[in-house]
C-alpha cells in the first residue's frame, strides 16, 4: 500500500478507520444505501462483532473492510493508508497482505490437502516450497490438526475444515481477521471450539472482526456494533 496519510492513525493504535461511509447500490430506478454515512474506528487488538438484522448493511460493510467493494463515497483508511480510491489489482494485493478471512462456508479447495490450502496465500506471496510447507505445518498445529496435513477437506469434520480455514487466513500473519458467520455452519459445541480459538489469536494481539446475526455468538466479542438499514444504531463495550 503507497497512499500513506497520517502515520499518528498508527501510533494511537487505530488499524481502520470509515469515515462518513455510503455504499450505494442502484436497483431499477431505486437507489438502496446499503451504507449511509458509516463512521467508526477499529484499533489494535481488539474483537468485534457486527450485529443486525438481514438488510442492514453488516455484510456490505465487511465486503467495504474486506476490500471485497469499494465505498460510494467516504474514506476507509487501512493501517494508516487510504484504500477509498485503489484500483482493483491494488485491492487484491490489500488483501492478500494485509488481511485474513474466515469464512461461513470453509471456501476450501476440495482436490487440495490439509496442508496445501492453508498454504495457498504462500503461493500468490511467491513463498518457496520449503518455506510455505513449514509455515503450513506451524499453523495446522497451532490449530490442533498437525496430524491433519494429508487429508482433503472431505475427510474432515466441519470443525476441522473450519480450522484448516482459520489457519489459512493466518498464513500471511495479517493483522486483521475478518470472520463472515465463521459458527454458522457449526454445531453450537464445535461452534464455542472456534470461537475458542478466534479469542486465543485475539489474545495474541490479533484485531478480529466478525459478523454474526446471532447474539449468542456476539456476546464472545467484547465490543458489539449494532446496524440497522445502514447505520451504526448502537456500539456496546464490556
Amino acid at each position: 500500500m503507497a497512499r500513506t496519510t497520517d502515520p499518528s492513525s498508527q501510533r494511537n493504535g487505530q488499524v481502520i478507520h470509515l469515515g462518513k461511509v455510503y455504499k450505494i447500490y442502484q436497483m431499477g430506478t431505486q437507489q438502496v444505501h446499503a451504507l449511509a454515512g458509516v463512521d467508526v474506528t477499529f484499533r489494535e487488538g481488539e474483537f468485534w462483532a457486527i450485529m443486525g438484522p438481514s438488510g442492514s448493511g453488516k455484510s456490505t460493510m465487511l465486503n467495504i473492510l474486506g476490500c471485497l467493494d469499494r465505498v460510494t463515497s467516504g474514506t476507509y483508511i487501512l493501517e494508516g493508508n487510504d484504500v477509498s480510491t485503489m484500483d482493483d489489482d491494488e485491492l487484491s494485493d490489500v488483501r492478500l497482505r494485509h488481511l485474513g478471512f474466515i469464512f461461513q462456508s470453509f471456501n476450501l479447495l476440495a482436490q487440495l490437502n490439509v496442508q496445501r490450502n492453508i498454504e495457498l496465500p504462500l503461493y500468490y506471496l511467491g513463498w518457496e516450497a520449503s518455506r510455505s510447507a513449514a509455515r503450513a505445518v506451524e499453523l495446522a498445529e497451532l490449530v490442533g490438526l498437525g496430524d491433519r496435513l494429508d487429508h482433503k477437506p472431505t475427510e474432515l469434520s466441519g470443525g476441522q475444515m473450519q480450522r484448516v480455514a482459520i489457519a489459512r487466513a493466518l498464513a500471511n500473519d495479517p493483522q486483521i481477521l475478518l470472520a463472515d458467520e465463521p459458527t454458522g455452519n457449526l454445531d453450537t459445541a464445535t461452534g464455542e471450539q472456534i470461537l475458542r480459538l478466534l479469542l486465543d489469536l485475539n489474545e495474541q494481539g490479533k484485531t478480529i472482526i466478525m459478523v454474526t446475526h446471532e447474539p449468542d455468538i456476539a456476546k464472545w466479542a467484547p465490543m458489539r456494533l449494532h446496524m440497522r438499514d445502514g447505520y451504526i444504531e448502537r456500539i456496546e463495550e464490556d
